[in-house]
């Protein structure tokens, strides 16, 4: 069961990560598709998905946040992630501000999947 859900973790890492790059493209580009309604419903239900089956490895494993320094250091950076996502691709009132988070966030969700792979709270940073 464990390879299971790790591998419906590790898809829905990829596919969140695609979806968010296709938006951010789309952004730059001021694309209507950023408004359609596919479009602003599967990253839920990705990034659900994601999260749950985060969660259902982390209690697998007996790895949790503020125990795990590698797992506190994820949920941190999914934090800033989201932020970071959020002001690219909605709240960023100039071009430049949302540029500037979008590579940023881009930027977290590398660390992010470093931290995953090497299970070190530094990530690539080490």
């Amino acid at each position: 069961m464990y390879y299971l859900i790790k591998n419906l973790h590790v898809t829905c890492v990829v596919l969140s990560a695609a979806g968010f790059l296709l938006r951010g493209t789309w952004m730059l580009t001021g694309s209507a598709l950023l408004q359609h309604r596919l479009t602003r419903i599967l990253p839920h239900l990705v990034d659900s998905t994601l999260l749950l089956s985060a969660i259902a490895l982390a209690v697998m494993i007996q790895q949790y946040p503020f125990s795990a320094g590698w797992v506190t250091a994820k949920v941190f950076g999914l934090l800033a992630y989201i932020l970071l996502g959020t002001v690219a691709l909605k709240r960023g009132r100039t071009r430049g501000m949302r540029l500037a988070a979008f590579f940023s966030a881009i930027l977290v969700y590398a660390w992010i999947v470093s931290v995953a792979l090497s299970k070190d709270v530094a990530g690539y940073l080490a």
